[in-house]
């Protein structure tokens, strides 16, 4: 079996050494110093040494070894498949030697439990493991009880597990404890951290606390990488998310030196949750692409799948969006495996749904998700959190079109997301409650959706609340428009999304229906048909008189301006005047007629909705900087606005 040493070996350096030597080295670095990296190489080594000395009992020890802390660290199909050959040769080797189990410990258990945890994680189930975990309890070997309770927990991650991995992971530290040994323990104390945050539980900064101490005490590599991936998350949570980019940073470094092989990924996820609440999703496109068919990726995380579909519709890339969606729905919704990943996966899903306007998606995920409606959705082990999983299932009610059961919904959200201290969620769920109220337009909605707006922008971050520096200001240049936020200026092609864009950023701040935007659309292209029986005029007649003196003055104005050369009042009064001729071709016909409309607002809020999403594309195509301030600070719903989010350098 010496031909399938490959990355299981290392360099020659490290051969000198007997083959006991090299496993304390790897056993030290692995328990004791946290570094993945090593321990594989010493372990490694120490392989071969026994190998070519005849050491079936180091020979075990040291593929033990080799499977690291967690379950399926060897990821690709070269890696994986060099380290399950080893370790099936290897069971097979004990079994013939009879090695004697109060000397050598019960590798053959030990063997076993890896084995199981490898084949049943990669395939999202647990039934083997937990098999093994009654036998692995009996065992007088006390490494075999550690190992395989840990390795258990690991494949029991998703949702539907919180209450089991709670009573695995207080049955290893009561083992941990017993054996005296400080890797386990800090083992046992970082699952029971990441039971506390996946099940949202009030006391996790307890837990969380008692871990830094243990760390305190000395450095570990893989337990510290987790507890700085959890820092980055609660950050995230506090709003302070340009710290939590640094952290974000800081942490990938950590996990690169400790060899974690998730350490790209929790980064890409952490990115991914910041750029969200920052309305800059889109940016990460081309990481996500990357990430998301990296063969490093976990076999059973598809959340970068669903980002990857809210960002390319956030970009006005519907077919890629709705092929992300299609890969993710494949055979059913109900056979992704319920991994750690799984309810971020969904929360995907959801979103991606609804800006897709796809109803059914929307349903089923809603029926999956139900029953979890208690917990926060994280990514991993508690390395993102993006809220309640009531905000996901109001967000899932408000694309199926139940408005009721959205805002109960979302109303929980809110309050769940304030139990959690997540601010960027909770204005997340104040707006989405906003929209589901204008929605539903009964008579005392639009004065409560106001009132979420208010507290949703007393949670934004600096610089967001107000006016600032830089605002987009478009205007219309024959068949294009230029497009200038500060000393910035892109010129992009007519689209009906940039007349949208035109009217709302000439107003930043006001509320304009969705329903007046495309009823001005459509009179600039067409003389409205009037239906008095179900129609209603958007000007009346002293606005549209109002307006046209206003065009009138405007016009002297600019002609006396232009002749004493004062430039910038010029534009200024031009910018007013452009607006004002847009606002009564919303309000008249081209004959001068006051402008009709049918009453269908749920279809306005759809045509507007993707009409500002692909005009923000091409915008972002042309200028990443402007695209991002324009995700950022225009909203699309019943009610449009732009609020000017910040000034950009």
């Amino acid at each position: 079996m010496g031909g399938l040493g490959g990355d299981l070996d290392t360099d020659d350096s490290l051969r000198h050494e007997s083959a006991e030597s090299l496993w304390e080295c790897g056993h030290r670095a692995l328990e004791y110093d946290g570094d993945l990296a090593s321990a594989r190489r010493w372990f490694g080594a120490a392989y071969v040494e026994a190998e070519r000395t005849g050491d079936v009992a180091v020979m075990a020890r040291a593929v033990v070894g080799y499977g690291g802390l967690w379950v399926h660290e060897h990821r690709t199909a070269v890696a994986a498949g060099l380290f399950e050959g080893r370790a099936a040769y290897v069971s097979t080797l004990v079994a013939a030697a009879g090695l004697d189990p109060e000397k050598h410990g019960d590798l053959a258990l030990r063997l076993r439990v890896r084995a199981a945890g490898e084949s049943d994680y990669r395939v999202g189930r647990s039934e083997t493991i937990l098999a093994l975990l009654d036998e692995a309890r009996a065992s007088p070997d006390p490494a075999a009880r550690i190992e395989a309770l840990s390795i258990a927990h690991h494949c029991l991650l998703g949702p539907e597990y919180v209450h089991l991995r709670r009573r695995l992971a207080d049955e290893l530290i009561g083992e941990a404890a017993r054996a005296g040994r400080r890797g386990p323990m800090l083992m046992s104390l970082l699952w029971q951290v990441v039971d506390m945050l996946l099940s949202g539980d009030r006391h996790a900064g307890r837990r969380l606390a008692e871990l830094r101490a243990q760390l305190a005490e000395g450095p570990h590599l893989a337990a510290g990488f987790v507890a700085g991936a959890v820092d980055v998350m609660l950050a995230i949570r506090a709003g302070r998310l340009e710290e939590a980019e640094q952290l974000a940073q800081q942490c990938y470094e950590l996990g690169t030196k400790a060899g974690d092989v998730d350490a790209q990924a929790w980064y890409v996820a952490q990115l991914v949750a910041i750029r969200w609440y920052q309305g800059r999703l889109p940016e990460l496109l081309p990481m996500l692409y990357a990430t998301a068919s990296a063969p490093t990726l976990s076999a059973v995380d598809n959340s970068l799948v669903g980002a990857v579909a809210v960002a390319s519709a956030l970009a006005g890339d519907r077919r890629a969006a709705e092929n992300a969606l299609a890969s993710l729905r494949g055979s059913g919704l109900d056979r992704l495996p319920r991994s750690s990943s799984w309810l971020v996966t969904m929360y995907g899903i959801v979103e991606a749904a609804y800006l897709l306007d796809n109803r059914h998606a929307a349903a089923r995920v809603y029926g999956l998700l139900l029953p979890f409606a208690h917990l926060p959705m994280m990514a991993s082990l508690g390395v993102a959190c993006f809220g309640s999983v009531e905000h996901a299932l109001g967000v899932a009610a408000l694309t199926m079109g139940d408005l009721d059961r959205a805002m109960e919904h979302l109303r929980e959200a809110v309050h769940r997301n304030l139990a959690l201290g997540h601010w960027p969620a909770v204005r997340t769920s104040r707006l989405r409650f906003a929209e589901a109220l204008d929605r539903r337009g009964g008579p005392d909605d639009a004065a409560a959706a106001a009132a979420q707006r208010t507290a949703a922008g007393e949670l934004a971050p600096p610089g967001e609340s107000g006016a600032t520096a830089h605002s987009v200001t478009c205007v219309r240049q024959g068949r294009r428009w230029r497009v200038e936020m500060g000393a910035r200026s892109v010129t992009v092609d007519h689209m009906v999304g940039m007349l949208h864009l035109a009217v709302l950023t000439a107003n930043a701040g006001a509320e304009i229906r969705s329903i007046e935007l495309v009823a001005g659309v459509e009179a600039l292209g067409r003389a409205a048909a009037t239906d008095a029986g179900s129609a209603q005029a958007l000007l009346d007649e002293t606005a549209v008189r109002s307006y046209r003196q206003r065009v009138a003055e405007l016009t002297e104005a600019i002609d006396g301006a232009g002749h004493r050369g004062v430039a910038a009042a010029v534009a200024t009064m031009e910018q007013e005047r452009d607006w004002v001729l847009a606002q009564l071709g919303t309000g008249t016909s081209l004959a001068g007629r006051r402008r009709s409309f049918a009453n269908d607002e749920e279809r306005a809020r759809l045509a507007v909705g993707r009409a500002i999403r692909r005009a923000v594309a091409q915008i972002d195509r042309a200028d990443p900087v402007i695209g991002a301030h324009l995700r950022a600070s225009v909203h699309s719903g019943m009610r449009c606005w732009y609020q000017p989010a910040g000034p950009v350098a």
